[in-house]
């Protein structure tokens, strides 16, 4: 039980000394609230704004969701497609490293122009910066399976689906895993930065259009405001996929069977 309650204890408690000590920097060399806000000061604009950030939240969360759906279904095609062939993979592979190394904010505009409807040409944007990591790691876990376990297949008579679906896919799922927490990450960046070229407002605009805005008019508690939103659901998805992690693999896999007997 304690060190459960260091586990969370210990990062709590650096985060609360942190912002005392932005609250009392701020206070004791008078910083203007038009630099540098105080938390209090920030905290306030977040009550105060609360129906037209949260609101604007939505917006940036569903393009996050629906291109982290969308990146898993297609990594995941893609990691199985590779798998089955060695040459398929060593033909394509650099195709999609190359769509990885490309900045979105260069390719962003041509999609927006492209796609008619905003929220696909969003949602595009935030999947092309996403699925990387879903597709390399996906790809590695089907690949990571033991020799042993791959001649007993063999040895049983087991056709290629069988070894797919009872002995790579179990494999793979904790590099899934991992490439998902990295995605989830990436897809809501991939929405705000997507959002910031679009710069599409009105009732969709989403939290990159208000701290545009924001920082337009000098309501820089609002940007703030904005960015501890779009962290704390960074947070959250972060949290998320780790939950599914574990409910997924507590019971037969090492790395969360590890994590297990250290909170025990």
């Amino acid at each position: 039980m304690s060190t459960r309650l260091l586990r969370y204890l210990a990062p709590g408690t650096v985060g609360v000394a942190f912002l005392f000590l932005w609250e009392g920097l701020v206070r004791a060399f008078e910083v203007p609230f038009y630099l540098v806000p105080s938390p209090v000061l920030v905290l306030r604009t977040l009550v105060h704004d609360a129906p037209l950030l949260l609101g604007s939240l939505v917006v940036t969360l569903k393009i996050t969701v629906l291109a982290l759906l969308l990146s898993v279904v297609l990594g995941v095609g893609i990691a199985f497609l590779f798998v089955q062939s060695r040459t398929l993979e060593r033909s394509l592979f650099p195709y999609v490293v190359l769509l990885q190394v490309t900045p979105i904010v260069a390719i962003a505009p041509l999609i927006i122009i492209w796609v008619k409807d905003p929220l696909a040409a969003l949602v595009i944007c935030a999947t092309i910066v996403a699925i990387f990591p879903i597709i390399s790691n996906t790809s590695l876990g089907l690949r990571s399976v033991d020799p042993g376990l791959a001649d007993l297949f063999h040895l049983y008579g087991a056709g290629r689906w069988q070894t797919l679906a009872r002995l790579r896919v179990p494999s793979a799922l904790p590099y899934f895993f991992a490439g998902l927490r990295v995605a989830g990450g990436l897809a809501l960046i991939g929405a705000v930065v997507a959002e910031f070229v679009a710069g599409t407002g009105g009732t969709g605009s989403g939290l990159a259009y208000q701290i545009l805005q924001a920082g337009l008019q000098l309501n820089i508690p609002r940007l703030f405001a904005a960015l501890v939103l779009i962290t704390l659901t960074g947070v959250a998805i972060f949290l998320l996929v780790s939950l599914a992690a574990n409910l997924t693999l507590r019971r037969w896999h090492e790395s969360e069977l590890a994590t297990e007997h250290q909170i025990r």
